[in-house]
């Protein structure tokens, strides 16, 4: 008899023209004119940072503080401490040499993960929409961001119970199938630094809160190639969640599907935690991995 989680047990170069730095008027312009009409005000000071962010993101070569400043209509001294902020925390960068703010790391990563998650939902639609229909469960699909669980996509059936979810979702690694699919395949000092980060939060007596059983759990979730969350997080509920490949093999998401304790239960775990690998392989393929066709374990 194969192996299975217990759901009961609980152990340099030339400087732009000034004529050629876009206007911030216009930008801001068509980002209200896009903007559904709305009583609600919008935050100045935010609307200047990201007046500055399109800028920037608009030149080629990057932009001088000067040239910013001429193209803005607020204070320098706003302006200095908007580019400081983000420069330390790696949204803008400054070239020493020349003085010019470039978009940083940190905001090309924010833009990597939104493309790719665009991608992700397109190619894994039809295969989340069927895992949905054979096991009438709700299913999320995440990836994980800063130390988290991100959903970047979720699916119901029309008229049953909804899950108190939605896409955009933050959840701990801890205590969710997903979080522990997506953390299972990463090196130990990488589930270590996450772990000093975001801690162990205790949701209830069910929750893992020692690291070293967190580590048992990783262990198991690879040799089995899914995870369970056995009302770790919410009492009353129940994910089993398996890991989604890249073309090399990387895990860069997870499925998973959710229910009550009476919905997925010792009867039908294993033939839902096959149907969860098998629509996750699915995705997988779309991503152009290349992997056996019998979904395993996570390597």
């Amino acid at each position: 008899m194969r192996e299975r989680f217990s759901l009961t047990g609980r152990e340099a170069t030339r400087p732009a023209d000034h004529a050629s730095v876009p206007n911030a008027h216009q930008i801001r312009s068509t980002r209200v004119r896009a903007a559904p009409a709305s009583r609600t005000p919008s935050v100045p000071a935010l609307e200047r940072a990201l007046a500055i962010l399109e800028l920037v993101a608009s030149s080629k070569s990057g932009l001088t503080f000067s040239q910013l400043a001429r193209s803005l209509d607020f204070p320098k001294s706003s302006v200095h401490c908007l580019l400081l902020t983000f420069e330390r925390h790696g949204y803008l960068q400054r070239d020493e040499a020349t003085g010019r703010y470039m978009s940083g790391l940190k905001l090309v990563s924010i833009a990597n993960m939104a493309i790719d998650g665009i991608v992700l939902r397109e190619r894994a639609a039809p295969l989340l929409r069927a895992l949905v229909a054979n096991t009438g469960l709700t299913v999320h699909m995440a990836i994980l961001d800063r130390g988290e669980v991100a959903l970047i996509a979720k699916v119901d059936l029309p008229g049953v119970h909804r899950v108190a979810t939605w896409v955009g979702k933050r959840m701990d690694v801890h205590c969710t199938s997903l979080g522990k699919c997506l953390i299972a395949s990463l090196p130990e000092g990488d589930v270590d630094q996450i772990i000093r980060n975001k801690g162990l939060l205790r949701h209830n007596e069910n929750t893992i809160v020692s690291l070293a059983r967190l580590k048992e759990e990783l262990v198991r979730t690879r040799r089995l190639g899914y995870a369970l969350d056995d009302e770790e997080e919410e009492i009353g509920g129940r994910c089993i969640g398996a890991p989604v490949f890249n073309w090399d093999g990387s895990v860069v998401a997870a499925v998973s599907v959710t229910g009550s304790t009476r919905r997925i239960d010792t009867e039908n775990c294993d033939t839902l935690a096959d149907q969860v690998k098998q629509a996750a392989i699915g995705i997988s393929r779309q991503l152009g991995y290349l992997g056996g066709c019998t979904p395993g374990a996570i390597r």
